[in-house]
């Protein structure tokens, strides 16, 4: 039963809803009365992308946290969308399954949230993003119609193209309520190696090499010294398999550099403060931002080499992170970006800050066609205003 809470809220009204018919009934009330809608799970992503403008209505998920069907023999699973993320992990780690997405603020985050902001991390490089473990969805339009899109079936591509176009949306289309997984297996044994370098060069070469091998890593992170937290650049390398399989990684790595293994507690904590490297430098940099650049993977050490901030590298991948104390200087090396037609955008930025900011310099040439779907989902601009940011 939809439940209306009459307690006066920052954002408006804030509903509650139970279940995916009572989520489109709230979406279609307020936006039959042209009222603004702000969408939210856990709100661990105020900081990401656009600012949450003040809304007269605000629909939260968090009461959709139910799993709808799981078939582990399948490598599949429904669930809805106000289900927190880690308690989702909890229950496929109980047979090791997973869905290796590795999200920032996953401690705060629901799965709906990861999904429509398409959070991804480390292990991106193999597995993919939220876009390649979608199988389908079930989302709610402002006219309050539940569509059903892809299915449970791995090879189902019936309709899917609709459902990715809510992945990465932050919810200025329409309603995620319900997500299907494709599910991964736990790998037999994990082991992480990091490598240690001089300079930039040497870990772009060791880089190069691993990625020329036959070696297949989950992730290959790559830390400038003000991110790894001393004098040398840092190879992080997350490798899976058999114990034979580990075992050859950690043999042919070593030949690289000054190579350290680390297995079992040591290695989850490890990657768990990748994980939240970004939640953990928000939080202590009252006024800091984080820029991210896409780029290819030859210009990575070109990118990183002159930093003077922090920066991780996603370097089987080409995302960058690049992590400013102060947001003024985010947004000076965004603009200098832009003149050299470098794809970048501020990830996150103080809330009071966004809306003096270009957040997203250089949309591309798909723009027009993102703005077409817009006015197709919400003609009258009423759902996460200026999420997508600060564009749409």
């Amino acid at each position: 039963m939809l439940r209306p809470e009459a307690a006066p809220v920052s954002n408006g009204m804030l509903h509650t809803p139970e279940t995916p018919d009572d989520f489109a009934e709230a979406l279609n009330r307020a936006a039959r009365h042209l009222r603004t809608i702000s969408l939210q799970g856990n709100g661990s992503k105020r900081l990401m992308a656009g600012p949450v403008q003040a809304a007269d209505e605000t629909v939260t998920t968090t009461s959709l946290r139910r799993v709808l069907e799981y078939e582990p023999r399948d490598l599949t699973i429904s669930v809805e969308a106000g289900l927190p993320w880690r308690e989702f992990t909890a229950i496929l780690g109980k047979n090791r399954q997973m869905v290796p997405v590795d999200p920032p603020f996953a401690d705060q985050a629901t799965v709906g949230g990861v999904v429509a902001a398409n959070s991804s991390g480390p292990r991106r490089r193999l597995y993919g993003t939220v876009r390649d473990a979608v199988i389908g969805m079930r989302f709610v339009t402002l006219g309050g119609k539940l569509v059903q899109s892809g299915g449970m079936v791995v090879k189902n591509v019936a309709g899917l193209d609709m459902a990715k176009l809510m992945i990465g949306s932050f919810g200025t289309l329409a309603a995620i309520a319900v997500v299907n997984f494709k599910l991964q297996p736990v790998p037999e044994v994990e082991r992480t190696v990091l490598l240690s370098f001089a300079d930039s060069e040497s870990a772009r070469e060791a880089r190069t090499r691993l990625l020329a091998s036959v070696l297949q890593p989950s992730a290959i992170d790559l830390f400038n010294p003000l991110a790894a937290g001393g004098p040398s650049w840092v190879l992080a390398v997350r490798a899976g398999g058999s114990q034979a399989a580990v075992e050859r990684y950690e043999r042919e790595l070593g030949s690289f550099a000054n190579a350290v293994a680390l297995e079992d507690a040591p290695h989850e904590e490890f990657w768990r403060r990748v994980e939240e490297f970004t939640p953990r430098f928000l939080a202590s940099h009252a006024d800091g931002a984080v820029v991210r650049v896409s780029c290819a993977l030859k210009e990575i050490e070109r990118l990183l080499a002159p930093l003077t901030v922090p920066a991780v590298a996603r370097a089987g991948s080409g995302v960058c992170y690049l992590y400013f104390d102060e947001t003024a200087a985010a947004a000076r090396y965004l603009a200098d970006a832009a003149r050299q037609s470098v794809k970048a955008v501020i990830e996150f930025a103080p809330e009071a800050r966004k809306s003096q900011l270009e957040l997203w310099p250089t949309p591309g040439a798909d723009f027009e066609i993102m703005r077409r779907l817009k006015a197709l989902f919400d003609p009258s601009n009423v759902l996460n205003r200026g999420r997508l940011y600060h564009r749409i």
